[in-house]
């Protein structure tokens, strides 16, 4: 699938894009820019959250490469323009987040590594970030640097029925009874960015909302609805490692945590306690910003990219007022 140009949203100049292959074979799509800066500071690849799509991050793509980085970003297997997982494309559906680490690893070999120039720097978000800090416990990780944002460590309590451990017994007894493919109660096709701005858990943004709404209303492939019953065993999965004392310790590359103060899907005071026992990282909270921080006002993106450009070397020197594109 190319990637979908519209002209609320225009594709950045110099788009490469394409499929390469995931862990099973599966087709999983991806794009990469150079940088349109004089200065050369690297890659950052960017890991989407879960629902997203690579059209969505054109902003952020184009602020990383005025910063003088290169950029490579990919759907993750079973959203955006990636192979779909089940007969229904709306259901998000995942057997286990290894897979999806094991396909970081053929995008890397496959995409990043031959293509695009060194040093490797991570900027990740919600799904993403909660991918990344498992890759990030290796000491053959490829980044100097990660930035983890509105990270999916644990789930606020208001948006589940009940907590975090019951949920995880409860779906993995509903898997095993064959209904893992099914969608969680009260699940539908509809994806966050297809619903109305007002009310909206995301983003207090109305104009970049919009923005992604127009990119689905061209291309509704791109959306995704709810998760499956298999998605949120393997997400409660994995997000059960990082409750372990010892799991932050074992963080082998430098990590800044930044949190919406606002957000209303994942437990920022958890990531918080989180970072505090990291040996080599830090965290930043953005009060009153929502789970899409990137996604956010221009007042509140620039107290990220403030954070992000004093923690990622080569960006510092860009003037704030130059971040945003809208």
């Amino acid at each position: 699938m190319v990637l979908v140009n519209i002209a609320r949203n225009p594709v950045p100049a110099g788009a490469v894009s394409g499929h390469f292959r995931g862990y099973d074979g599966v087709k999983l799509r991806f794009a990469r820019w150079q940088s349109t800066s004089e200065k050369r500071n690297g890659t950052v690849c960017v890991f989407t959250g879960r629902s997203e799509f690579i059209e969505k991050y054109f902003e952020v793509i184009s602020d990383l490469r005025m910063r003088g980085f290169a950029v490579t970003i990919m759907d993750w297997r079973g959203q955006g323009g990636s192979h779909r997982e089940l007969r229904n494309p709306r259901k998000g559906h995942i057997n286990s987040f290894s897979e999806y680490q094991k396909d970081v690893h053929c995008y890397m070999r496959e995409v990043v590594l031959p293509d695009c120039p060194p040093p490797y720097f991570t900027l990740a978000h919600s799904m993403g970030a909660q991918i990344m800090i498992h890759m990030l416990t290796s000491q053959s990780s490829w980044f100097e640097r990660a930035v983890l944002v509105s990270p999916m460590f644990h789930l606020m309590p208001t948006l589940l029925p009940l907590s975090q451990g019951t949920i995880t017994y409860l779906t993995e007894i509903l898997s095993f009874l064959g209904v893992g493919e099914y969608y969680v109660p009260s699940g539908r096709d509809e994806t966050w960015d297809e619903q109305p701005f007002e009310g909206n858990i995301i983003t207090s943004d109305k104009t970049r909302y919009k923005r992604a709404q127009a990119i689905l209303e061209i291309a509704p492939e791109l959306g995704l609805g709810s998760p499956t019953i298999g998605w949120l065993r393997a997400a409660c999965r994995s997000m059960a490692k990082l409750e372990k004392v010892e799991f932050p310790t074992q963080i082998q590359v430098p990590t800044l945590i930044i949190g919406a103060g606002a957000d209303r899907i994942v437990l920022t005071r958890f990531a918080e306690d989180f970072s505090l026992r990291l040996k080599i990282g830090s965290h930043v909270t953005i009060p009153g910003a929502q789970h899409e921080i990137m996604q956010e006002r221009d007042e509140l993106r620039l107290q990220f990219w403030a954070a992000f450009d004093a923690y990622i070397p080569g960006g510092r020197d860009l003037p704030l007022k130059e971040t945003s594109m809208v």
